[in-house]
């Protein structure tokens, strides 16, 4: 049986799910699991849709960093099931200037997309570490990354520039937009779903640990909270979003700050962690008495609202507002305060869908549908796989042929 890795590998889990190739194009679900807690409390769980396949606790020091996590995740890959590989999918966060859709790796693309580690230290390295490994292991193995940035490459200029010189813009600082995987299922998801909604114009919120907004017509991303690094827009359980550029000068110019404690300050002690001092994790805050925490939810939901007006702006109106990821999929208290702020758009919440969980959560009234429409990024990278890999295979044939 033909099948496919896909690898999402993160700062602490590494995410991995396996499908088979039923036939071109047909993709089924074998396997789906993860290694998390790494460097602090590792477990390896993976099941099937039927059944668990295991679940194993790690000490720190076994699974101290990300290469660990993947070996220890192949070597039970290995061990315990007999799956023909033909390819592996990757996530990679950051494809920059020159990586607008996904690509076949090779060495010379790893060293491209290294350079772009100090726009996502907390993503690239890890993203990079598989693709590595494998490469080393396997180099017979094909290999696809697909970039978080690939879904907002089509923007208008407009939207892409910053106001500074044109020579910046031309040496790729830009605004690229990410978590592109997961706007790209969604878009794809609603056609099916909601077809004259996803013709129209779309905000999707895919609000988890990250969190970004995106504005799509037709299916396209016209607009994007998040810009040269996945720091801007709304604010992120570690990450502060929209933020002053003066204030960063402040921090080096007049408090002495070292570039990499700003850098540590931004990704890993800011946003809801900051604001609250107690948790990153929307649950606690939400579960919390503690003023921080509530000043914290507060936050989330406000800023998240100035943007869905930015983001109506720049479609020029709106017709659908959509809630992904896992605090999106799973907070009913919080899409109901966002839906709440979304009434001047000419939105209706129906609290008792919402609290039920349906798909559509909106009155039949209502100006804009909302919806709740579960992400899932490893199966578009396994769309994306498979895609080269039926390219590579014709491209094989056509060889043949003409040798």
């Amino acid at each position: 049986m033909d099948t496919i890795l896909v690898v999402n590998a993160g700062s602490s889990s590494v995410k991995f799910q396996i499908f088979s190739i039923e036939n071109p194009g047909d993709l089924k679900r074998l396997i789906k699991g993860q290694m998390d807690g790494i460097g602090t409390r590792p477990r390896l769980v993976a099941a099937t849709e039927n059944s668990s396949l295991v679940d194993r606790s790690f000490s720190p020091i076994e699974i101290r960093d990300v290469p660990a996590a993947i070996a220890a995740t192949a070597a039970w890959l290995r061990e315990t099931q007999t799956f023909q590989l033909v390819a592996v999918g990757h996530r990679v966060v950051h494809g920059g200037p020159n990586y607008d859709r996904p690509v076949v790796v090779s060495h010379k693309i790893v060293k491209d997309l290294e350079e772009f580690v100090c726009l996502a230290p907390l993503h690239q390295p890890s993203n990079l570490a598989p693709i590595r490994s494998l490469l080393t292991s396997r180099p017979e193995l094909m290999q696809v990354a697909c970039f978080d940035t690939a879904f907002h490459r089509g923007h208008p200029a407009v939207a892409d520039h910053y106001a500074i010189p044109e020579r910046f813009y031309a040496e790729g600082v830009r605004r690229y937009g990410f978590h592109g995987l997961s706007y790209e299922y969604v878009a794809q998801r609603l056609f099916e779903i909601a077809p004259a909604i996803a013709s129209g114009r779309v905000i999707v919120a895919h609000l988890g640990s990250g969190a970004s907004m995106c504005g799509m017509l037709n299916g396209r991303s016209v607009e994007s909270t998040m810009g040269f690094t996945a720091l801007d827009g709304i604010p992120m359980g570690t990450r502060p979003g929209q933020i002053d550029p003066g204030v960063l000068l402040y921090l080096i110019m007049q408090k002495g700050m070292e570039p990499l404690e700003v850098q540590n300050l931004l990704y890993r002690e800011s946003g809801l962690k900051g604001i609250s001092g107690i948790s990153n994790d929307m649950r606690e805050l939400e579960s919390s008495a503690d003023a921080r925490a509530k000043l914290a939810v507060d936050y989330f939901v406000y800023r998240i609202a100035l943007n869905a007006g930015m983001l109506a702006a720049a479609l020029g109106g709106l017709d659908a507002f959509v809630f992904t990821a896992g605090i999106g999929e799973n907070s009913v208290t919080i899409r109901a305060r966002i839906a709440e702020k979304l009434t001047w758009l000419g939105a209706v919440f129906d609290p008792g869908a919402n609290a039920a969980r349906k798909p559509l959560i909106s009155r039949a009234d209502s100006r804009i549908a909302i919806h709740i429409v579960p992400t899932d990024e490893e199966l578009m990278i396994a769309r994306h796989t498979v895609s080269l890999l039926a390219k590579h295979h014709a491209e094989v044939r056509v060889s043949e042929k003409i040798a």
